[in-house]
């Protein structure tokens, strides 16, 4: 769970999961928080992961899936802090690893019928998710859900190598994921809006969204399929 000023939402985030049942452990990454997230979540009876600054969501994430990786996990998911993702979608999305590497808890597929996004966001939402289900060879409606699953050899991919710029933790991720040969698969999921704080999505920025997106897919394609060939003659 990377968690950047969220002690307004932590704790109820893991006090939320713990209840509906789910017995998994608890790992915070508090991302070079400036407010309480670090106390807040130890508190709620998580391990704790203090980064000394903020990295971004990709350092919280490599970090995370190294943690998972020295630890010997099976499996590792990310849940967001403030509280959008539902807990009881938790198990569907683990479950879906039995037949893929990475699993994604997509929203657009009929059965979050509350979480609708209009405009540019909308449109770079179905581009993306149309050109990432043509390199994954496989159908995928929500490419920049955060809410996904990591097998073990998920996970040591990506504590080999996790994107930290923007949209690397969502979109570059997945493209690194496929060229290092992972499979990739979505199950329904549910967003809901944050409890507490301000939503990153505004509406000026919900306008930038299309060209960075589509920028930022652009550049990782060309990476990774640069990449690859040196890679491999090594």
């Amino acid at each position: 769970m990377p968690a950047w000023n969220e002690a307004a939402n932590v704790a109820n985030t893991i006090n939320e999961i713990r209840s509906s049942g789910v017995s998994h452990d608890f790992v915070v990454v508090n991302d070079g928080s400036t407010d309480a997230t670090s106390r807040v979540a130890r508190d709620a009876g998580a391990t704790v992961l203090d980064l000394p600054f903020n990295l971004g969501v990709g350092g919280a994430m490599r970090t995370g899936f190294t943690y998972a990786e020295r630890h010997s996990y099976d499996a590792a998911i990310q849940v967001d802090a403030d509280g959008q993702h539902d807990p009881r979608d938790i198990e569907r999305i683990l479950g879906g690893l039995e037949h893929a590497n990475v699993c994604i808890g997509a929203r657009f597929t009929g059965h979050d019928t509350t979480y609708v996004v209009k405009g540019p966001r909308r449109w770079a939402m179905r581009f993306l998710a149309a050109v990432l289900s043509s390199v994954a060879k496989t159908p995928l409606t929500d490419a920049t859900s955060g809410f996904r699953a990591a097998d073990r050899r998920a996970i040591a991919q990506y504590v080999r190598y996790y994107p930290s710029e923007y949209f690397g933790d969502t979109i570059d991720s997945l493209v690194a994921a496929i060229h290092e040969g992972l499979t990739v698969t979505q199950v329904p999921a549910t967003m809901r809006p944050r409890a507490y704080g301000t939503p990153s999505n505004g509406t000026i920025k919900s306008t930038v969204y299309l060209v960075r997106s589509c920028f930022a897919l652009g550049l990782s394609l060309m990476r990774r399929g640069r990449l690859r060939p040196a890679e491999e003659a090594a």
